[in-house]
């Protein structure tokens, strides 16, 4: 996989001065980004000599344009400046000025092409909606060619991942160099996936600085590499709602670099399950990690599932055949929970052996959701006893059925303490960022367990492994267990391609939780 020398990294700067825009740009700078947009309208200038000095002074290649996101810091800018900042930006020879297509944009075009200049010029258009056809979005590119643009842009509000599809089709088949953005944080993948299908500038955000739909700068060039991309690039990603938490690009990303795979891996903000399959079909969409609250439905989005995963009920990876393009389901979990559980009770105690340590003891489950089926069912095939406690009682009787166990309401989890050394696992949410301070159950119920596990690994020490630990039990962290279920998934995605190698040094990125997805 070579190398795309000609992607260009962006991002937009938006100061009160011209001093703070020259330090945003140095930082964008040393965060990876190769051009800036300067964004004029949150300037504030009592003339426009001094924009005309920024301009000079700039130390990347820039975009001035008059967008501005924050409306909040928005100064209002007259049309007949508008233009002077338009003609100085193109006498100081600043590499693309950027024209909102709805302002007289072939007038203004026109102007500015008399002068000699290497300035490209932008044609931007902003749509507030992003139900639109591959159809509708060609119209609209077709409309602003007329304007004599060097560039078209597209900036576009999504409210589903499934809008950001067209976009994929028109950067692929535009005749123009297009740059398209779709805004909001289920349109992230226009921005991490442009590439593959043609973009070559892709938008990222200053760290410190959230944008919805905008990865952070570093990120593009530490984690997702994107300049390595190509339209033969793969495309793998982890299916959930939330999805921000998921640290599946840290570990699947340099996995696929150390074994020479084209593959990429991305979240995927996904409401609707179905429609996400039923739209992304093409043999591109390779494969899928299945998050919250998806797990139990993807079982009906698959072709196939394999036994153990249709046993479960659940399906916590999804491989799209080559030979076919069937969707054949799979559950990677339970392995995953169950032996980490078994080694932690085997260091502890210093012991081997084919006998599972937790063979004959009380199993408390929280939460039957697709996590908890996993771990119901490996805790069962291990000769445990499993009692499963759940919000819905209905749901975890349920569940506590198919494995033979035992079901009791949530209210009693607390005050359940029949014996000493029962195992506590947790499947829920309950303490995952942004609430980490929230636990499923309280500290003085925690004496009565010898082991407790928390599926919950952002953040990594959770409030309820901290206080288990408070009280002597055993703690085992989510870590263990996604490690362990993304090798599995790993094993599924390159057909066994070099996986122990690759995710010896996942456990040190999880060691540092300053990288930013």
């Amino acid at each position: 996989m070579g190398w795309k020398s000609d992607l260009l990294v962006c991002t937009s700067l938006e100061c009160e001065t011209g001093e703070e825009m020259l330090i945003s740009m140095d930082l964008a700078k040393k965060q990876g980004a190769d051009i800036v947009e300067l964004c004029v309208a949150s300037l504030s200038f009592s003339h426009i000599s001094e924009v005309e000095q920024l301009l000079k002074l700039r130390n990347l290649p820039s975009i001035v344009s008059l967008g501005c996101t924050d409306q909040r810091r928005r100064h209002s800018i007259i049309e007949a400046t508008w233009l002077q900042i338009l003609n100085r930006a193109v006498a100081v020879g600043v590499e693309f000025v950027e024209i909102n297509h709805e302002v007289r944009a072939w007038e203004i075009v026109s102007k500015l092409k008399r002068q000699v200049s290497n300035t490209k010029v932008i044609v931007s258009n902003y749509v507030n909606t992003g139900n639109l056809t591959a159809e509708t979005l060609g119209d609209l590119i077709v409309d602003m060619q007329s304007a004599n643009a060097d560039i078209i842009k597209l900036v576009i509000n999504v409210d589903s991942i499934t809008h950001v599809a067209p976009i994929f089709h028109v950067l692929t088949h535009c005749q123009v160099p297009l740059i398209a953005r779709a805004v909001g944080d289920r349109g992230l993948i226009s921005q991490l996936l442009g590439p593959k299908y043609g973009a070559f500038i892709v938008s990222g955000s200053l760290n410190g600085k959230t944008e919805p739909g905008l990865p952070p700068l570093a990120s593009i060039r530490q984690i997702y590499k994107l300049h390595y991309m190509d339209s033969h690039t793969k495309i793998f990603g982890v299916v959930s709602n939330p999805v921000g938490h998921s640290k599946g690009p840290l570990l699947h990303n340099p996995a696929f670099r150390h074994t020479g795979y084209n593959g990429i891996y991305v979240p995927l903000l996904v409401d609707d399950i179905n429609e996400f399959f039923r739209v992304y079909s093409c043999n591109d969409f390779a494969g899928f990690s299945v998050g919250i609250p998806h797990k139990e439905t993807a079982v009906s989005c698959c072709d196939e599932v394999d036994p153990l995963a249709l046993l479960i009920g659940a399906v916590n990876t999804i491989i799209r055949r080559p030979s076919d393009g069937l969707l054949v389901g799979y559950n990677t979990d339970c392995e995953a929970c169950i032996t980490a559980i078994e080694d932690a009770f085997r260091q502890r105690h210093n012991v081997n052996g084919h006998v599972s340590p937790i063979s004959g003891r009380l199993f408390v489950l929280i939460g039957a959701g697709g996590a908890g089926r996993a771990m119901a069912f490996g805790a069962r095939s291990r000769g445990a006893r499993v009692v499963i406690f759940n919000r819905s009682f209905e749901r975890a009787k349920a569940l506590a059925a198919a494995v033979s166990g035992e079901a009791l309401p949530y209210e009693c989890l607390n005050e359940f303490r029949p014996e000493k050394g029962m195992i506590l696992a947790n499947s829920s949410a309950i303490g995952m960022d942004p609430n980490p301070q929230q636990t499923p159950i309280c500290k003085a119920a925690l004496t009565s367990y010898e082991l407790v596990f928390d599926a919950v690994y952002t953040p990594r020490n959770t409030r309820l492994l901290q206080e288990a630990a408070e009280v002597g039990a055993i703690v085992v962290s989510g870590v263990e267990m996604f490690i362990r279920q993304a090798l599995g998934q790993f094993k599924l995605f390159t057909n066994g391609l070099g996986t122990h190698l690759c995710f010896r040094h996942c456990l040190l990125l999880f060691a540092y939780d300053g990288v930013s997805m």
